[in-house]
């Protein structure tokens, strides 16, 4: 074993066992500020436990005190055993008038619903349909983690993620994903 795990390891030995309510209060905290979704080892992590199914049960747990006590929020699970607490989808409109900074633009978003509808694109296309700035928000899409990009050629070719898709609340198919956009107007043809 190496100095550093075995130094990590003592550490962690030497640390009061934490309760059930502690365990599950980091984990809320956890999902609450990630602002993506968690998955079991992540979760452990933030709960200062080993068990990732301990993590999960609790994950579950906090699920479903939720689902009883609140209307606006939600933790949910997604494939692979991640979590994430967010906001329903029928309450976001009330959100948006009273949050303070968006993550992106308007700008932004309207390239980024570009990409999602067109995709793959190229950062030519993109730009010709959007102007130079796309180039600023293809960086600040990239920043968030909605975008990835593959070479083809002296181009690039950008694709929306899966945490795109989670974070909106759409469907990873592209073209679900396209009539999604279609059926919430998100899109400008």
């Amino acid at each position: 074993m190496s100095e550093p795990q075995q130094q990590e390891d003592q550490e962690q030995a030497a640390r009061p066992r934490a309760s059930d309510d502690e365990v599950r209060a980091r984990i809320e905290a956890a999902l609450y500020s990630s602002g993506r979704a968690l998955d079991a080892e992540q979760l452990a992590k933030a709960a200062g436990i080993s068990s990732k199914k301990r993590a999960i049960d609790e994950a579950k747990a906090i699920q479903s005190r939720m689902k009883a006590m609140l209307s606006a929020v939600e933790v949910v699970e997604y494939p692979g055993q991640r979590y994430a607490m967010q906001l329903k989808a029928e309450y976001t409109s009330v959100a948006r008038k009273f949050a303070t900074k968006p993550l992106l633009s308007k700008a932004a978003l309207r390239t980024l619903s570009f990409i999602a509808y067109f995709q793959p694109i190229s950062s030519a296309d993109l730009a010709l349909r959007r102007g130079s700035q796309a180039y600023d928000h293809l960086k600040d899409l990239e920043e968030v983690g909605f975008l990835a990009w593959e070479r083809k050629g002296r181009s690039r070719l950008y694709r929306t993620t899966t945490e795109f898709s989670e974070y909106f609340g759409l469907s990873t198919d592209p073209q679900t994903l396209k009539h999604q956009l279609e059926r919430r107007a998100l899109i400008l043809r």
